[in-house]
């Protein structure tokens, strides 16, 4: 065995029966957990404990899980949320994928989350590797795989971290049709468990950021019938 510092895991459910469950099975599988029950102390306790990952409930007393998402990415970008959810429509799955980086809906398989966190962290720990690839540029979009930023007009696109890394797989390779099983494969490890449409959606939240028409894409086009590519060749740095 590694000698790996124990990774921090921030319970936020205010199911007194389900965040006790959690806390306890994710204990016993050698994380180090806090568990609350509101958002406010979540978002106090995020910033003392530093968290590598939190699992998140949506239906707060005080907020929704949305918005506490959103907080805690703007705040630090590439902290891992899982969403924890009853909510199944696929309207609300949109919008908390556009902050967060998985959504489980209730009921669930402890193993079955147990085994998603695994694979984010893998994934956390894989991008914050400094990486040497040079910058991308693509008339005013900047792609920085070093610091993990893009800049468009010179001004930052708020990206969560999976969306930085889908955007960077489609954009190193120009031109490349990509189908959504090997999208997730380069970008989830192999590791991803659910509905391929998450690409999808992923896909589109990057377009409302980076396109100045997101129902006519320039950056990243539809292969019909199959898939997504990168449509613009990088210019000369």
């Amino acid at each position: 065995m590694s000698s790996k510092r124990t990774s921090r895991l921030l319970i936020v459910e205010d199911d007194f029966a389900i965040r006790n469950l959690l806390q306890r099975f994710l204990e016993r599988q050698n994380y180090h957990t806090e568990a609350v029950a509101d958002a406010q102390t979540a978002l106090a306790t995020f910033e003392t404990f530093n968290p590598d990952l939190v699992i998140l409930d949506v239906i707060l007393p005080d907020m929704l899980g949305f918005n506490v998402c959103e907080r805690m990415k703007r705040q630090c970008r590439d902290i891992p949320v899982i969403l924890l959810t009853s909510l199944t429509a696929v309207e609300e799955q949109m919008t908390g994928l556009q902050w967060a980086d998985a959504y489980i809906t209730k009921p669930f398989h402890l193993q079955l989350l147990e085994k998603q966190v695994q694979a984010i962290l893998r994934l956390s720990e894989t991008s914050a590797a400094p990486a040497k690839s040079p910058h991308l540029v693509f008339d005013d979009l900047i792609i920085d795989p070093v610091r993990r930023e893009v800049l468009q007009n010179h001004q930052p696109v708020p990206l969560t971290a999976l969306e930085f890394d889908l955007l960077y797989c489609l954009a190193k390779q120009p031109q490349q049709a990509w189908n959504r099983e090997k999208l997730i494969q380069a970008v989830w490890k192999h590791q991803f468990v659910g509905d391929g449409r998450v690409v999808d959606v992923h896909i589109g939240q990057i377009r409302k950021k980076i396109e100045p028409d997101p129902r006519q894409p320039t950056f990243i086009q539809t292969v019909r019938g199959f898939g997504y590519k990168f449509a613009l060749d990088p210019l000369k740095t």
